[in-house]
């Protein structure tokens, strides 16, 4: 079985988008070699590496944040089960962090639009004197972890 996969081969079983894998590579989180065709051939196991970036930004993780998490791999050797559970443990606190975040946000939701007035800015309870403005711009009321940007990604 041949072990390199060809751009398309990798986009379709991992559903990033070959715009994606350029992306990814330019930006050193994945690798290609090139055939003498100057085509992008990637190693078997980017799928790997492709789905742990998939994860990571479902849990909030910044591109920058998984090239960090991926430059702990061993290089020259597929990763083993023993170092993406390794790798994964270090996000346990995150997540709490963003589950609790997420509980604090759902619990408020019913209180910011249950008296009608629908505005941050006039509400009497929430927002008394509109003392949220001095706080900066956005979101302010929200969890720092669900205001704070993650990152762009292609």
């Amino acid at each position: 079985m041949n072990d390199l996969l060809t751009m398309g081969d990798v986009s379709h079983r991992s559903g990033h988008a070959p715009s994606a894998l350029r992306y990814y590579e330019r930006v050193g989180l994945i690798e290609a070699t090139r055939t003498t065709g100057n085509q992008r051939r990637y190693h078997r196991s980017v799928l790997r590496r492709l789905a742990f970036i998939r994860a990571a930004r479902h849990v909030g993780l910044s591109l920058e944040d998984v090239r960090d998490a991926l430059a702990t791999l061993p290089a020259g050797r597929t990763p083993t089960r023993q170092d993406w559970t390794r790798l994964s443990r270090s996000w346990r606190s995150r997540l709490d962090e963003q589950i609790s975040a997420l509980m604090a946000l759902r619990d408020g939701l019913d209180s910011c639009i249950g008296c009608g007035c629908l505005s941050l800015q006039r509400c009497r309870l929430s927002n008394p004197g509109d003392r949220a403005a001095g706080a900066g711009p956005g979101a302010v009321y929200l969890p720092r972890l669900l205001r704070d940007p993650v990152g762009e990604e292609v």
